[in-house]
């Protein structure tokens, strides 16, 4: 412990590579969704195809500009920084996508939560309704009870003629005497 340092204290922080590349993820993100979005068109493969046609012609046929004579080393190189630069932007781009599917399926999973909510709310108000619909009385019901009450028997209709016929009498003695 000459050189002063204790290991009872922290140190402090080292800085390391990832404290001075402050990387925006989204940027990055988009980034990688657009080479990834450009590698997947017909266009990129046509390109590249123009490219190693020409490239393979000028090494095989101009004899003074073969900077990639035969195997094509150079053209193999080529490739394989493309394929290594290319695989992993493509993971990013399907990542955020993931992503992306993750929270539009969690809105959808609470919008069908909340609509099947409403849903059963709507049952039960409806089903009450039913309940207090059939325990009023109708204008039917009504009727049929009015006219089952007024429905006479003749024994009934005989005894309210005759009592109607007493006032009557009634009323003309009254009237005569």
């Amino acid at each position: 412990m000459a050189d002063g340092r204790r290991l009872d204290v922290p140190r402090g922080s080292a800085r390391g590579l990832g404290d001075y590349l402050r990387l925006d993820p989204d940027a990055v993100g988009r980034f990688a969704e657009g080479i990834a979005r450009f590698l997947g068109t017909g266009r990129f493969l046509a390109v590249q195809t123009v490219i190693v046609i020409v490239w393979i012609a000028l090494n095989v046929f101009a004899v003074q500009l073969q900077w990639d004579p035969y195997p094509f080393i150079l053209l193999n190189l080529a490739f394989s920084t493309q394929a290594a630069y290319a695989a992993p932007l493509i993971l990013l781009a399907q990542n955020r996508q993931a992503d992306r599917d993750r929270v539009a399926l969690e809105e959808d999973r609470a919008r069908a939560a909340t609509t099947r909510a409403d849903t059963e709310y709507l049952a039960r108000e409806l089903a009450a309704l039913r309940v207090a619909i059939g325990e009023l009385a109708t204008r039917d019901f009504i009727r049929g009870e009015l006219n089952r009450l007024t429905e006479e028997s003749p024994d009934e209709a005989e005894r309210r003629e005759r009592k109607a016929r007493k006032k009557r009498e009634a009323a003309a003695r009254e009237a005569t005497g």
